[in-house]
């Protein structure tokens, strides 16, 4: 082997850059997250109107803020409308993380640098969210960039105030990706400089920098809150009460889904080096107890930070109602320090490189795998089935009472829209459940519409259509438990025939 390639960060570099983009756009994208991202992208591209996200050319998409969408919409259309482009943010922001790790290491744990890229880039977590269309690789690359900005003022000894307002810009790009969220590792730089003394302390909270994150972050919220009424409760009401104090969108809300959702996450999100982070665990209650002395606070100030930055957000996530296992992806960048602290006390370097090869092997089997599996939810399977069903161009994609299928619009290059059968009279104006109902759709008359719906709805949307004066064609065999259709009007269908 060439020496170059045997220096740590040339190795580490190149198997990151192996496992983030080797196969990247070997399977199609996927319903429902990557599809609705990379849609909503789509439409910015399409419309111009990179402010106000859509779904639809009709409807609004509010669910998140614009920076995920802005980003992938610059990736598609600067390298094509492909799978590869969309993953490809999530697999930049991997590849800033595992950089990040080892410029972190330089400040809280010398020696350890290489240790600390080596085991953000090869854990399962962080590898299997660097292969997704979602908000959290980005938000996780913001606030490391945030983090790792502030570990430079705090610890470093030259350029403190461009340091802090990197931090506030840094912030503000993650209040911008998944609003309030983005700030949670504030908690562990306010806990960290009212417990850490210290010439740094008071720092943080500079009217510089408080300018920055202001102007960055507010001025989207400001235009799209202006220009649609019922937003700003929305916002406030969904996006932040529902989220943090209800279980209204169903994502494990019980009092114990913390411990079904996130224990399991963190064990396996954390392997190969999951062991290692146990002496840390078990030696905390010690820690906490020395920590109550001053002095120690601040000899121990880099394991004090390393260690809120951990349990302050994972505290915040567990009480809160909705829980999702990415949620916990921006405390991999700390858990990783960690571990790199773990094996620099003790004594212990860079593991045998034929072994960390073959854990990379079995990555990119893993991913190999997905890219095989026979799912319901690749959209690429699911345009080869319309293709193979509908005679004709197909110009757009609508579910009738039934999951819309977003990533066609990638894969099959068409508007999707979901429609109600019936009409839905008391749906609110901001992110409603459906687009539309089926006979105002049709009144569009649009050419070249695919229509979907749940095979046991057939009878129901067959018998509503024809009664309302449409004929409805299924379009080939099931495919999933759903039928594929045309609808004309009767008479269009008659003047056909003849």
């Amino acid at each position: 082997m060439a020496a170059w390639l045997r220096r740590p960060a040339v190795a580490i570099a190149l198997l990151a850059l192996l496992l983030a983009l080797l196969g990247l756009g070997w399977r199609g994208i996927w319903d429902p997250d990557e599809g609705r991202y990379t849609n909503v992208a789509l439409n910015m591209l399409a419309s111009g109107d990179w402010l106000n996200p859509h779904r639809s050319h009709e409807v609004g998409h509010w669910t998140k803020p614009p920076l995920t969408y802005w980003v992938l919409a610059a990736s598609l259309g600067s390298l094509g409308h492909s799978a590869f482009a969309a993953r490809l943010p999530s697999a930049l922001a991997y590849l800033l993380l595992v950089w990040l790790a080892w410029r972190s290491a330089r400040r809280l744990v010398p020696g350890g640098e290489a240790m600390a890229a080596l085991a953000y880039a090869s854990m399962l977590l962080p590898f299997a969210s660097s292969q997704l269309v979602t908000t959290d690789p980005l938000l996780a690359a913001c606030q490391g960039v945030a983090m790792h900005a502030f570990v430079e003022a705090r610890f470093g000894a030259r350029a403190v105030k461009r340091w802090l307002l990197l931090m506030w810009a840094a912030f503000a790009l993650a209040f911008l990706t998944k609003g309030p969220p983005g700030l949670l590792p504030l908690l562990a730089v306010l806990a960290f400089q009212w417990l850490g003394p210290g010439p740094h302390r008071h720092r943080v909270f500079t009217l510089a920098g408080l300018a920055v994150f202001l102007l960055l972050a507010l001025p989207w919220y400001v235009a799209v809150v202006l220009g649609n009424p019922g937003l700003l409760d929305y916002f406030l009401g969904d996006e932040v009460y529902r989220r943090i104090a209800t279980d209204h969108f169903g994502r494990h809300g019980e009092w114990y889904g913390w411990l079904k959702v996130y224990l399991p996450t963190l064990l396996l999100g954390s392997l190969p080096w999951t062991p290692w982070l146990w002496p840390w665990l078990r030696a905390l209650p010690a820690a906490v107890r020395r920590w109550r002395d001053p002095a120690t606070r601040a000899a121990d100030a880099p394991l004090l930070l390393l260690t809120l930055w951990v349990l302050l957000p994972l505290l915040v996530f567990c009480l809160a109602r909705s829980r999702l296992p990415l949620y916990l992806l921006p405390l991999f960048l700390p858990l990783a320090l960690l571990v790199a602290r773990q094996r620099v006390q003790a004594g212990r370097g860079l593991p045998h490189w034929g072994w960390i090869a073959a854990w990379a092997a079995l990555l990119l089997g893993l991913k190999l795998a997905a890219a095989r599996l026979d799912s319901d939810k690749d959209a690429a399977a699911w345009a080869e089935a319309i293709r193979a069903r509908a005679p004709g161009p197909v110009t757009e994609v609508n579910a009738i009472d039934d999951l819309p299928r977003y990533g066609l619009h990638l894969e099959l290059g068409v508007q999707v829209e979901r429609v109600s059968l019936h009409p839905r009279p008391d749906a609110p104006p901001i992110n409603p459940e459906y687009d539309k109902d089926v006979l105002r759709e049709l009144a569009e008359r649009e050419t070249g519409v695919v229509w979907h719906t749940p095979q046991e709805h057939l009878p129901a949307v067959q018998a509503y259509l024809q009664a309302h004066g449409h004929r409805v064609q299924v379009l080939g065999a099931p495919y999933r438990d759903r039928v594929f259709l045309r609808i004309e009007p009767v008479a269009a269908a008659a003047t056909a025939g003849e």
